[in-house]
């Protein structure tokens, strides 16, 4: 599959390696959508924070080099833009999405410590530019993909800060190193259990569902198509960067080197 039959503006495809970890007659995608910290002009204009403070917001909210983490074998799709300016795994709609009333649905409204963002005036305008065209664009690449394949696999892949965020719903303050997220129809358990075997050998923590819940499914196929698996990946950013300057640590040769194992190892699970 090529490159140009699924970018757009607001959609990016890379091909993966395709090297080592076969998987049979299935697809595995990679999707990252919070690693970006770009915001254009046009946006960032209705954004009524100081260069500062929006620096700081930026800081807090972006999943920091999750591409570069877990760019390996498997073909990745990634937003170009920050999460500031659309949300890609918020719900459309205000009515069905538990952060709205945060003020940080789709489009946020509000920062993560509840401050003003912008205008909810814009909302609409944000959805239709950014929101509504990549969500087109990847069930169109999902669809492609169920088409030509057995089954795929999307792995939702994120990071999160050590400390809870003033809007998380979890302020639990112990967190784990891996955050395993799963949805009853689309994670097959087998999966699950690959990935906390995994993180015990490697000697990461994990939880499931915690801090954060649930896992990434392109809404056309939400409990519909059960040949569409998918799982979270979410990474302690204390484990690969320093949080407070947003630069890599020592450790982020060596949480590549394990998300690899881990990729592998669900992989595997298709091949037999």
């Amino acid at each position: 599959m090529t490159e140009s039959a699924v970018r757009t503006d607001v959609l990016v495809y890379e091909e993966g390696t395709g090297d080592s970890c076969a998987q049979g007659d299935v697809a595995i995608l990679l999707h990252v959508p919070h690693a970006s910290a770009h915001i254009p002009h046009s946006v960032r204009r209705h954004i009524v924070l100081s260069d500062e403070d929006l620096m700081r917001e930026r800081l807090r909210l972006t999943d920091w080099y999750i591409d570069e983490l877990f760019a390996n074998t498997f073909p990745m799709v990634r937003s170009p833009y920050s999460r500031l300016v659309f949300d890609a795994e918020r719900f459309r709609s205000n009515d069905d999405e538990i952060m709205a009333a945060k003020g940080m649905g789709a489009i946020y409204a509000k920062t993560s410590d509840g401050r003003p963002l912008r205008s909810e005036r814009l909302r609409e305008e944000l959805l239709e530019a950014f929101h509504d065209p990549y969500h087109t664009a990847l069930s169109a690449l999902v669809g492609r993909l169920l088409e030509e394949h057995r089954q795929v696999l999307l792995i939702d892949a994120h990071s999160f800060p050590s400390e809870p965020l003033p809007c998380d719903i979890s302020q639990e303050p112990r967190r784990p190193d891996i955050c395993i997220g799963t949805c009853d129809v689309h994670t097959p358990e087998e999966l699950r259990q690959i990935s906390r075997a995994y993180c015990d050998a490697v000697g990461w923590s994990v939880q499931r569902n915690e801090p954060y819940a649930g896992t990434f499914v392109p809404l056309e196929y939400y409990r519909e198509e059960t040949r569409l698996h998918s799982i979270m990946i979410e990474v302690n950013r204390s484990l690969y960067m320093d949080e407070t300057a947003g630069v890599r640590s020592d450790g982020f040769a060596s949480v590549k080197e394990g998300l690899y194992g881990l990729l592998c190892g669900l992989a595997a699970f298709y091949s037999i």
